[in-house]
């Protein structure tokens, strides 16, 4: 495994390489359309798009993987459904106005056409580009296309930031992890970025446009994962018994004591109470906690992490999958266990909140939420029900009822220096643990103080 030294002396040494061209000479413009700009940046760098159009950043959808069915398939944004806005079926442009890519507003969008790739949004170094936030991905027209295309350069974590900062609709709703205070952090909120200067791509950066990092579809799979000990070594502390944890215990754990630190996140989102005409109320962060389109909110701030043993893998709920609405719908369950040797215990953000089924054939209904016809403009669930689920071609009863869910979201930004991160006392030697439930990760209790596993 490579230190942090090593990989801090090799980056300075492969950075000046990719030093900033003045690509001023080579473009001129004008362009009627963003698929210009792009056909212009092929002509020198002949390819990319190929590359591209294998990754995920550009698909939407992970690894290929053989389900507990024998069946293999890949999952990804495409195809899960969340409990935020809950699936981009029938919601197109207003969900792709975040894709790396121009007019993906249906089912028809040819991921083929390389020209469809948008390489502004990843690399314009004005700080002006913008999409259309129900655009389906394409530049607000206010954007000087020339402009912007001679400015390109190593993306930054501003380019980053614009999609990946704002998932869910607005700064840090979504991850928890990620949101505006990174752009510009402060050592104390993550030491990488804050005090050692690293941008999203210095860990991020695959070969080829891939993009590393495990979420959504890549859980699934279980694969493209980015672990600290990619770059620290498997005994980075001074002390021993600190040491011996990194073969059960997951470096976040420790590492990132609390998440949305600076900006709230959402923790539960409840669409059964949209609709109705009542009073805003903005909470203890000054942020409302209820929207008409949307129902009622709770937002955390300073959030402790749910921990669980988890492997690297997950299984999702699929379109369609029955369930018991008496029960908790679990949207993505995580996979590893005390005894499963590959398995740490690991830091998550469990969002919670109601979302709409089908009462008669019990799975969940991807209701289209945009467009004309949307609920966001009827306020009509049945209506928005049957068009969503036409869309996603799954049956529509007719009836629907609300069932609550929840959904697993990894936390590994705002790593805190060592003198911020937990302490012994944090999760050892109390009568009951501040942190960890033991009884739940399968001990007896405190292992410091029993020693031993549920049998």
């Amino acid at each position: 495994m490579k230190t942090l030294t090593t990989l801090l002396v090799a980056l300075l040494f492969v950075i000046p390489i990719f030093a900033q061209e003045d690509h001023s000479e080579f473009i001129e413009g004008p362009f009627a359309t963003p698929q210009e700009v792009t056909e212009t940046c092929l002509l020198c760098h002949d390819g990319i798009d190929k590359d591209i159009m294998k990754t995920r950043h550009w698909n939407w959808l992970g690894d290929k993987f053989v389900n507990n069915e024998g069946v293999t398939m890949r999952l990804g944004k495409q195809n899960i459904i969340n409990n935020y806005c809950i699936s981009l079926t029938s919601n197109w442009a207003r969900c792709t106005s975040c894709h790396i890519g121009f007019g993906w507003k249906d089912e028809t969008f040819d991921f083929t056409d390389g020209n469809n790739i948008d390489c502004l949004i990843c690399h314009d170094q004005t700080g002006t580009y913008k999409k259309v936030p129900t655009g389906a991905g394409m530049p607000d027209p206010s954007v000087d296309l020339v402009k912007v295309a001679q400015s390109v350069g190593r993306s930054t974590i501003k380019n980053c930031s614009v999609c990946h900062f704002n998932g869910g609709g607005g700064t840090g709703v979504k991850h928890g992890d990620l949101d505006g205070s990174l752009i510009n952090p402060s050592p104390a909120l993550d030491i990488h970025m804050g005090e050692l200067g690293f941008s999203c791509s210095d860990c991020h950066a695959g070969e080829n446009h891939q993009i590393l990092g495990a979420s959504h579809g890549s859980l699934a799979a279980g694969t493209n994962h980015i672990t600290c000990l990619d770059c620290h070594d498997e005994k980075p502390h001074q002390k021993k018994i600190v040491n011996d944890h990194i073969s059960s215990v997951a470096c976040e754990t420790c590492h990132i004591p609390f998440f949305a630190r600076e900006e709230p996140t959402k923790t539960w989102w409840d669409w059964s109470t949209a609709g109705e005409d009542k009073t805003v109320q903005l909470d203890e962060f000054g942020l409302p906690i209820y929207d008409k389109k949307k129902g009622d909110f709770i937002w955390g701030k300073r959030v402790v992490p749910e921990y669980r043993w988890h492997n690297g893998q997950a299984d999702y709920y699929q379109f369609g999958d029955k369930f018991d609405p008496e029960k908790v719908v679990e949207l993505n369950k995580l996979t590893g266990n005390i005894e499963d040797e590959m398995a740490k215990i690991t830091p998550f953000k469990l969002m919670r909140g109601k979302q709409i089924y089908d009462s008669k054939n019990n799975y969940l209904i991807t209701p289209k939420l945009f467009g004309p016809d949307g609920y966001w403009k009827t306020f009509d669930w049945n209506s928005a029900s049957a068009l969503g689920m036409a869309e996603s071609n799954i049956t529509y009863s007719g009836e629907f009822d609300f069932v609550e869910t929840e959904m697993y979201w990894p936390i590994n930004h705002m790593i805190a220096p060592a003198k911020r991160s937990l302490k012994c006392a944090d999760c050892h030697f109390g009568k009951e643990s501040k942190r960890l439930n033991w009884e739940q990760l399968g001990y007896k209790g405190d292992p410091m103080r029993t020693g031993g596993r549920l049998k």
